[in-house]
C-alpha cells in the first residue's frame, strides 16, 4: 500500500537512527500526527520475556493521571443491595440474575468492560463462553471482581486501562490523544513505563525493556531510549 504524502513528509522529521527521550518523542509525535482529526499517541513495548512461559505475563491495570479521552460503557453484575451504588459511580447498565438471563437469550452485549461482585460469579458462568472469547468476563486480576462495586466503577470511569503483552511480547497501549498538552501525555507515558517495569517476571532474564517505540494513529514510529526508564 502506498504511503501518504502527508505521512513521507512527516517521517522526514523521525532520525530512524535515533533513540530519543521520552520528551523529545512526546512533541516528535505531536508534530507528525499525520490525521485531521485528533488521534491518539500509543506505546509499544518490546519486552525480554518469553511469552510462551505462563509465568512471564505481564499484565496489570492503572488509571492514567490525565484522560486519555476515552470513557468505556460500563455493565455491572450485582445484587439488589449494590444496585445504587453501580448507578451513583456512573455504571451505564446495572443488573443481576436477571440481566444476566437477559444476554444469555438475546447474545447482545452492549458494554465494552464487566464488573460483578464476587457473589454474582458463579451466576455469571453460564456467560462465560459469550464474554470469555472476548475478553469481557470479569477477574480479579484487572480489579473487575470486588465488593467495592462503587471504587470499581469509579476507576474505570476515570480512563482505567488493562495492557496485557501480546503474543510477540509486546505490549501496545495508548497513553492519550494529539489534543492532550505534551505534560500531560508525558506524564501518562512515565506511568505507564512505571507499572510496566514494575511488573519484570523473576524468570525473565536479561535486558526487560528491549525497544520502546511511540507512534500517533497513522504517524511515523519514534524510538525511545529505554534506558530513560530502567
Amino acid at each position: 500500500m502506498a504511503q501518504s504524502k502527508r505521512y513521507l513528509e512527516a517521517k522526514k522529521l523521525v532520525d530512524g537512527s535515533k533513540k530519543y527521550t521520552p520528551a523529545e518523542a512526546i512533541e516528535l509525535a505531536k508534530k507528525t500526527a499525520t490525521t485531521k482529526f485528533a488521534g491518539s499517541v500509543e506505546v509499544h513495548v518490546r519486552l525480554g520475556i518469553d511469552p510462551k512461559k505462563t509465568d512471564q505475563t505481564v499484565r496489570a491495570t492503572l488509571v492514567y493521571p490525565n484522560s486519555i479521552g476515552k470513557t468505556k460503557k460500563v455493565v455491572a453484575f450485582v445484587g439488589a443491595d449494590k444496585e445504587k451504588d453501580a448507578k451513583d459511580a456512573g455504571a451505564d447498565i446495572v443488573g443481576g440474575e436477571e440481566l444476566i438471563n437477559e444476554i444469555l437469550q438475546s447474545g447482545k452485549l452492549d458494554f465494552e468492560v464487566a464488573v460483578a461482585t464476587p457473589d454474582m460469579m458463579p451466576k455469571l458462568s453460564k456467560l462465560a463462553k459469550i464474554l470469555g472469547p472476548k475478553g469481557l468476563m470479569p477477574n480479579p486480576k484487572t480489579d473487575t471482581v470486588g465488593p467495592n462495586v462503587k471504587k470499581m466503577v469509579e476507576d474505570l470511569k476515570k480512563g482505567k486501562v488493562a495492557f496485557k503483552n501480546d503474543v510477540t511480547g509486546i505490549i501496545h497501549q495508548a497513553i492519550g490523544k494529539t489534543t492532550l498538552e505534551s505534560a500531560q501525555l508525558l506524564e501518562n507515558f512515565t506511568v505507564l513505563m512505571e507499572a510496566i517495569r514494575k511488573l519484570k517476571p523473576a524468570s525473565a532474564k536479561g535486558t526487560f525493556l528491549k525497544n520502546i517505540t511511540v507512534t500517533t494513529t497513522m504517524g511515523p514510529g519514534i524510538n525511545v531510549d529505554p534506558s530513560t526508564f530502567a
